[in-house]
C-alpha cells in the first residue's frame, strides 16, 4: 500500500475545526465552572491513546476477551495508585462518571425500596441523591436533609449543614444509607458527625467527594475513607485527571461494588481513560499537588472576598474549598442566575447559575450563580489575578445592556488569560 488507511480518517476538517475553537475558547476565556479544571498534557495523551482500541469487559485476570494482558496492568496500576492515594483498602476504577460510581453503590449495598438519607438538591445536594429527574429516585426511597436557616449574624451566617436535622431524620427514618457530600456547597464536609449518626442508627455511610476528591488527595480536606463504607467520586474536577468515575470502599464490600459496576451496569470499561486515571492518581500524590490544592483554597477566599467587596451575597458565608455560591440578589434583585451566566459568557467568563437554599426561583432560572477556582488555578492564578475577575465580573453584570462595555470586559480577560495559558508550550 502507498497510503496508511488512516491518512483520510484523519483529515476532518470540521472536527478539526470544532476542536480548535473550543482550544481558543478554553484558553482565551475564564473558566470558573467548579466542575472543571485543566487536565495535563499527560492525562490527554493517556485519554487520547491507542488503548481505545481495546475491549475489555470484566476486571484485571477475570476478561472475557484475549489480548488483555496489558491493560489488566493498566487497570491494576491504576487501582493500587489509587488505593495508596486515598487509604483505601478497595478501589474500582471503571465508571464512566460520578453518577455512575453512585448509582453502582446504591445497587452494591442496598435493595430496592430501601431508604437513603441524602442532601436535598436545592440545598447543595446532586442529582443522583434522590431528584425526582435521577433514576434513583426511582429504585430507593430518599429522604433529605438540609442546611441551617440563613442568619444576618456574620459570625453565624448559617446555610451549612444541619446535623441535628440529619440526626432528626436518621432516628425517624432509620435509612440504610446515609448520604455526605455535595455538588454546590461551599464549605468543609465533616464525616465524623455522618459517621456517628450512621452508626447510631445502624446505616452505613456512603461519602460522594465528586467536588473534594482533588482536595482530599492533596490534604486540603478531611479524608472521609477511614470513616466511609464507600467513597465515590469524578476523576475531572479537582482531581484534574480525565471525565471519569471511581470507587473506593472497605474490603467487605469490594465484591458487590464491582458486581453492580460490571456486569451490573457497564459493559466494556474505557481501558484508555483508566490510564489517564492512573496518571492523574500519581500527579495528585506528589508534592506540588498539595501545594497546588492549597492555592485554589487560598484563591477561593481572595475571590470570595472580592465578590462580596463587590456586592454580592456569599452563601454560607464564605467558602472553604474550591467554590464559591452567590446570591445574586443583594447585587441586583432583578438578575437571575441564567441572565448571569448568558451576560458573563458574553464577556468572556464561564460560570454556571445555580440555585441557592429556598430560592424562590426554578432551577434553569435561579437567584445564584457558582464559580471555582481549581481551572485557573491550574493555569497559575493567584490571589491578584481572582479579585480582578471579581471586578469583571461585577462590571460586565452592573452594565450587561451595554455591548461595549461587554466587549471591553472580553479584551481584559483575554489579555489575563494570554498570560496564564496552562496549555502554552502543548502542540495543538
Amino acid at each position: 500500500m502507498d497510503a496508511s488507511p488512516f491518512d483520510e480518517w484523519i483529515r476532518d476538517d470540521e472536527v478539526t475545526s470544532l476542536l480548535r475553537r473550543d482550544w481558543e475558547r478554553q484558553t482565551t476565556t475564564i473558566q470558573l465552572i467548579a466542575s472543571e479544571n485543566f487536565a495535563s498534557p499527560a492525562v490527554l495523551a493517556a485519554t487520547g491513546s491507542i488503548l481505545t482500541n481495546k475491549y475489555a469487559e470484566g476486571y484485571p485476570g477475570r476478561r472475557y476477551y484475549g489480548g488483555n494482558q496489558i491493560v489488566d496492568e493498566v487497570e491494576d496500576l491504576a487501582r493500587r495508585r489509587l488505593c495508596a492515594l486515598l487509604g483505601a483498602e478497595h478501589a474500582n476504577v471503571q465508571p464512566h462518571s460520578g453518577a455512575n460510581a453512585n448509582v453502582a453503590v446504591y445497587q452494591a449495598l442496598l435493595q430496592p425500596g430501601d431508604t437513603i438519607l441524602a442532601m436535598r438538591l436545592d440545598q447543595g445536594g446532586h442529582l443522583t441523591h434522590g431528584s425526582p429527574a435521577s433514576i434513583t429516585s426511582t429504585f430507593w426511597n430518599f429522604v433529605s436533609y438540609g442546611v441551617t436557616p440563613r442568619s444576618d449574624d456574620p459570625s453565624a451566617p448559617g446555610e451549612v449543614i444541619d446535623f441535628d436535622n440529619v440526626r432528626e431524620l436518621a432516628l425517624a427514618h432509620r435509612p440504610r444509607m446515609i448520604v455526605a457530600g455535595a455538588t454546590a456547597y461551599a464549605r468543609i464536609i465533616d464525616p465524623v458527625p455522618f459517621r456517628e449518626i450512621a452508626d447510631e442508627v445502624g446505616a452505613l455511610l456512603m461519602f460522594d467527594s465528586a467536588h473534594v476528591a482533588g482536595l482530599i488527595a492533596g490534604g486540603s480536606h478531611p479524608n472521609p475513607v477511614p470513616y466511609a463504607d464507600v467513597v465515590a467520586f469524578t476523576t475531572h474536577k479537582t482531581l484534574r485527571g480525565p471525565r471519569g468515575g471511581a470507587i473506593v470502599s472497605r474490603a467487605e464490600h469490594a465484591k458487590a461494588i464491582d458486581a453492580a459496576v460490571f456486569p451490573g451496569q457497564q459493559g466494556g470499561p474505557l481501558e484508555h481513560v483508566i490510564a489517564a486515571k492512573a496518571v492523574a492518581f500519581r500527579e495528585a500524590s506528589l508534592a506540588n499537588f498539595a501545594v497546588y490544592t492549597e492555592q485554589i483554597l487560598t484563591n477561593a477566599r481572595a475571590f470570595a472576598r472580592a465578590l462580596a467587596a463587590e456586592g454580592f451575597r456569599l452563601v454560607s458565608g464564605g467558602t472553604e474549598n474550591h467554590m464559591v455560591l452567590l446570591d445574586l440578589g443583594p447585587f441586583d434583585s432583578e438578575l437571575t442566575g441564567k441572565v448571569a451566566q448568558e451576560t458573563l459568557d458574553r464577556a468572556g467568563i464561564t460560570t454556571n447559575r445555580n440555585t441557592i437554599p429556598d430560592d424562590p426561583r426554578s432551577a434553569f432560572v435561579t437567584s445564584g450563580l457558582r464559580v471555582g477556582t481549581a481551572a485557573e488555578t491550574t493555569a497559575g492564578m493567584g490571589e491578584r489575578e481572582f479579585t480582578q475577575i471579581a471586578a469583571l465580573m461585577a462590571r460586565a453584570l452592573r452594565q450587561r445592556d451595554d455591548g461595549e462595555v461587554l466587549t471591553a470586559v472580553r479584551a481584559e480577560v483575554a489579555e489575563l488569560c494570554g498570560r496564564f495559558n496552562p496549555y502554552a508550550n502543548f502542540t495543538r
